[in-house]
């Protein structure tokens, strides 16, 4: 997608006030477009349709089905949607949950306008964005569950560099910049590595190179 194109998002915000703010600033920001908000998972499950928006905002804390839960559900329906979730508390179990679940990236709420927008735009083009609390808190979580699994060796100096950089929350293009090489190349990379792990998206990678000690 080109950068220079409007980014669609969804929000999934139960606060009236809150949901209200979001969808001010994004339709305020040049390049943002706010095309759905709703009060519960359910509701958005319901209504949301083909062509998904690019980045869904989902929060944590939702009545009914909770974020944490439900992004299992827009993960399997709109699985080239971006879903950045956003939470009051840095609470380790949902974190944990819903990365496992298909989270792109996780934001607290009291995030700069700023910031959450760049975070938007770092979603849209395959980074993970996080707020730094929730960065430490996910790379401590994955190494306390890691299970004594056998290092996997056939993931070559540079594959292990991507992922590395993959988990801090490069975007591919930035990954390929920080390395020196193509964005062609940073795919080949990515095709390699996902062959080797036998995974199917950049979550379940860096989870299992995080598992494995790797990184």
């Amino acid at each position: 997608m080109n950068s220079s194109e409007t980014i669609r998002i969804a929000i999934v915000e139960d606060d009236p006030a809150a949901q209200e703010a979001l969808r001010l600033l994004i339709d305020d920001t040049e390049g943002f477009r706010c095309v759905g908000s709703f009060g519960s998972a359910e509701q958005a499950l319901r209504t949301l349709r083909e062509p998904a928006p690019d980045v869904l905002l989902l929060d944590i804390s939702l009545p009914g089905m909770p974020g944490s839960q439900a992004v299992l559900h827009f993960h399997e329906r709109h699985p080239a949607m971006a879903i950045l979730m956003l939470t009051l508390h840095d609470d380790e179990e949902r974190i944990f949950e819903s990365l496992c679940n298909g989270a792109a990236g996780y934001l607290l709420k009291r995030t700069p306008p700023a910031r959450l927008l760049h975070a938007i735009r770092e979603a849209r083009e395959n980074g993970a964005p996080m707020s730094p609390e929730i960065a430490h808190k996910v790379v401590r979580l994955f190494r306390d569950f890691r299970p004594p699994a056998k290092v996997l060796t056939d993931l070559t100096r540079l594959e292990i560099k991507l992922l590395s950089l993959l988990s801090e929350g490069f975007s591919y293009q930035s990954a390929a910049d920080e390395m020196r090489v193509s964005i062609n190349t940073v795919r080949n990379y990515i095709r390699s590595i996902y062959e080797k792990l036998q995974v199917h998206s950049k979550s379940e990678a860096v989870s299992k190179a995080l598992k494995a000690g790797l990184i």
